[in-house]
């Protein structure tokens, strides 16, 4: 009669050791799989979920002004949640503006002291500063 220590397994428990092992793996497989397809759709998703808050500028109104003249921005999404400035941007310098008025849809402000000319409505989101294409003429 042989005898086996009780430190080592008999053949069924080889077997079955075998068999958890395997199923641990394909269950880490199938964790991996399933944390690499959220953060694809994550990343995929986030730009549409993102764009959706993004304060963009529309139109300004009128389209040219002289200094202290009150201006409309329109657009969406323009609260003081997002917007946290308004400015007159030429090529070198960002004038900031006083604000009047704001809300989702329109921020009034008061033309800058800037030189006559044209310049690009520009706004800040954060620490950013956006410069938008729609030009306003400051006039004498």
């Amino acid at each position: 009669m042989e005898k086996t220590p009780a430190n080592l397994s008999g053949p069924g428990e080889i077997v079955s050791l075998t068999i958890a092992t395997e199923r641990g793996k394909r269950n880490r497989m199938r964790d991996t799989r399933r944390r690499l397809v959220f953060l694809a759709a994550a990343v995929l998703l986030s730009p549409l979920i993102l764009a959706q808050s993004t304060p963009q500028v529309t139109s300004v109104e009128p389209s040219s002004g002289k200094v202290n003249d009150n201006v409309s921005v329109m657009g969406e999404n323009l609260g003081k949640n997002a917007v946290s400035a308004v400015y007159l941007s030429d090529d070198k310098t960002d004038y900031k503006a006083t604000v009047v008025e704001q809300s989702a849809e329109k921020i009034v402000v008061k033309v800058p002291q800037v030189k006559s000319g044209d310049y690009n409505i520009s706004i800040q989101v954060g620490d950013k500063i956006f410069i938008k294409p729609l030009r306003f003429r400051v006039e004498e």
